[in-house]
């Protein structure tokens, strides 16, 4: 017994393992799409009171975010199938390099999705071919960019190295 604890204090937990990094857990991409919501619902105001006119949305960007949920979710699965299937190590960089990809796109993801979903949600009520446009574009948009996040929360459980024979 230790001189600094009284008596009966419980003993504290053992710190985690320094050499272990914990999954994405929900709440930051919760957190992150529930600003992007309210920021994307706030932009079709925002901007008609400043300029007069919303923001329209192109096909460009919910194509773009399409590609890069299809290269990541390509990348996920070759990387559970190098590492899980095939038992193959990546190379330290290459894990590495993967895992912050990853995060990064599950919190950016969630915040794309929530900011184009917010502003579909804006023009909802609104008759005018541009409103109905407006909307199309940006729900595909906001589908992408949950497609991304899932996509690169399916990477980052990919990188987890599986459990070796010899470890307790």
């Amino acid at each position: 017994m230790s001189r600094d604890q009284p008596p009966d204090a419980p003993e504290a937990p053992p710190p985690p393992d320094p050499g272990r990094l914990r999954p994405t857990g929900p709440g930051p991409v919760t957190a992150l799409a529930c600003a992007g919501l309210i920021l994307g619902w706030l932009i079709h105001p925002v901007a008609e009171s400043l300029h007069g006119t919303a923001p329209v949305v192109t096909w460009v960007p919910p194509l773009t975010l399409l590609l890069v949920a299809a290269i990541l979710g390509w990348t996920a699965w070759v990387t559970y199938r190098s590492v899980h299937v095939r038992r193959e190590r990546l190379l330290p960089n290459q894990a590495v390099n993967r895992l912050v990809l990853a995060r990064a796109c599950a919190l950016a993801g969630s915040l794309v999705a929530g900011g184009y979903l917010g502003y579909a949600v804006s023009w909802l009520g609104i008759d005018s071919d541009l409103a109905e446009q407006r909307v199309t574009r940006s729900v595909i948009a906001g589908v992408a960019g949950v497609l991304i996040c899932a996509a690169a929360l399916l990477l980052e459980r990919a990188c987890r190295v599986p459990p070796s024979d010899d470890e307790p």
